[in-house]
C-alpha cells in the first residue's frame, strides 16, 4: 500500500511522498509552548490558537491512523536576474500554490478510497493547525535543517508541503535523519542574524517576515540588510549545499511570466496598482498587497526614485 501510494503521488506530480503513524509530539511541547509564551511568534497569532491540536493530531481527526506527506517542487526553470534588480522569493514567481496542490491531494485522496476502501481523510496545504515540517520529517521526505526548512537529500529545499490525514493503517517510512552535519553556511549567510541559533528562526529578524507579514514600518536594522529584497528572502536556501541538486519544476504555473522576467529597478519603482494586479493576479504576492510591496521598495530605493 505504501509503495502504491508513493507511486501515485509521483504520478500526480509530487516530488516525494512519505508516510508516518499518527502519533503525538510530546517532545515538541516544551519548545512550542515556550516559543509562544515569550512572544517569539510575533504577529503570527494563528500559531497560538489550537496549540493542543498542533501537538495532538487526533484532536483534529479522531479516526486518524496515518499521515501522508508530499513535497511539490517549485524551483523555477528560469531565474529572474538579481544583479542590479529588486528581488522576490522564487516561490512567488508563479501562481499561488494552495490552489495548485489541493486538487492533486484530492486526487490522491480519491486513489486511497478507490483502492483501499472507505476511509476518513483530511487534506492540509498551508492551512489548519498542523505542524507541517514536523510531519514531513517524521514521514521521511526530509529533515528540518539549520535554516529551519525541510531539506530533501536528493532534491534540496525548494518545496511546498502537503499533508493527508487518513484513518487507513499504513506502513510507515523511516523518519529522515539530520544531514546538516557541521555545515553552517545558512547561519553565516543570513545578513540579519535570524538563524544565529541553528534550527531556530528568530522571526523578528527575518527578512521574509518583514517584507511579507509585517504590517508596520520595516525596522532600520532590517532595511540596511535587505540587499534589494522586496518580497521574501532565499539567502539561506541559496547557500545550502543540498540545493546544488535542485531540479527545475515541470509545473508551468510556477514559472515567471515574461513581464515579470523583464522587470528591472526602474520598473518596480514606478509600478502602478494596475500593473501590480496584472503581474500578480494569481500569485502569492497579491495577498501581501500593492501598498506593502511599494513600502518595501521605498525602504531600499534611493530617495526620490520610487513614485509611491
Amino acid at each position: 500500500m505504501t509503495a502504491a501510494i508513493r507511486q501515485e503521488a509521483l504520478r500526480l506530480g509530487f516530488s516525494a511522498c512519505g508516510i508516518a503513524k499518527a502519533v503525538d509530539f510530546p517532545s515538541l511541547r516544551p519548545f512550542y509552548t515556550n516559543f509562544i509564551a515569550r512572544g517569539a511568534h510575533q504577529s503570527f497569532s494563528y500559531l497560538e490558537r489550537y496549540t493542543e491540536q498542533r501537538l495532538n493530531i487526533s484532536l483534529l481527526m479522531p479516526e486518524v491512523s496515518s499521515v501522508i506527506a508530499v513535497l511539490m517542487n517549485y524551483y523555477p526553470p528560469e531565474l529572474i536576474p538579481e544583479e542590479g534588480n529588486y528581488i522576490i522569493s522564487k516561490y512567488a514567481y508563479g501562481s499561488d500554490y494552495p490552489p495548485l496542490i489541493k486538487p492533486r491531494l484530492a486526487a490522491l485522496q480519491s486513489f486511497l478510497e478507490q483502492n483501499f476502501g472507505a476511509s476518513h481523510t483530511k487534506i492540509f496545504v498551508d492551512s489548519g493547525p498542523v505542524l507541517e515540517k514536523a510531519w514531513a520529517m517524521r514521514c521521511g521526505v526530509g529533515w528540518q535543517g539549520k535554516n529551519t526548512l525541510i531539506i530533501n537529500k536528493n532534491l534540496g529545499s525548494y518545496f511546498f508541503i502537503g499533508l493527508i490525514l487518513t484513518s487507513l493503517e499504513l506502513e510507515a517510512n523511516p523518519p529522515e535523519t539530520d544531514r546538516c552535519g557541521s555545515c553552517e553556511r545558512c547561519v553565516r549567510a543570513c545578513p540579519t542574524g535570524a538563524l544565529n541559533t541553528p534550527y531556530q528562526l528568530e522571526i523578528g529578524k527575518c527578512i521574509s517576515f518583514h517584507t511579507i507579514e509585517n504590517k508596520g514600518a520595516v525596522p532600520e536594522e532590517i532595511k540596511k540588510n535587505l540587499n534589494d529584497r522586496i518580497y521574501g528572502c532565499d539567502i539561506c536556501q541559496d547557500e545550502c549545499p543540498y540545493n546544488q541538486f535542485a531540479i527545475p519544476s515541470t509545473e508551468p504555473a510556477f514559472s515567471p511570466s515574461e513581464e515579470l522576467k523583464s522587470m528591472r529597478k526602474k520598473d518596480w519603482e514606478s509600478l502602478t496598482q494596475e500593473q501590480f494586479d496584472r503581474l500578480f493576479r494569481n500569485a502569492a504576492v497579491k495577498r501581501t498587497g500593492y501598498q506593502k510591496l511599494m513600502r518595501n521598495i521605498s525602504a531600499i530605493a534611493p530617495s526620490g526614485n520610487c513614485q509611491f
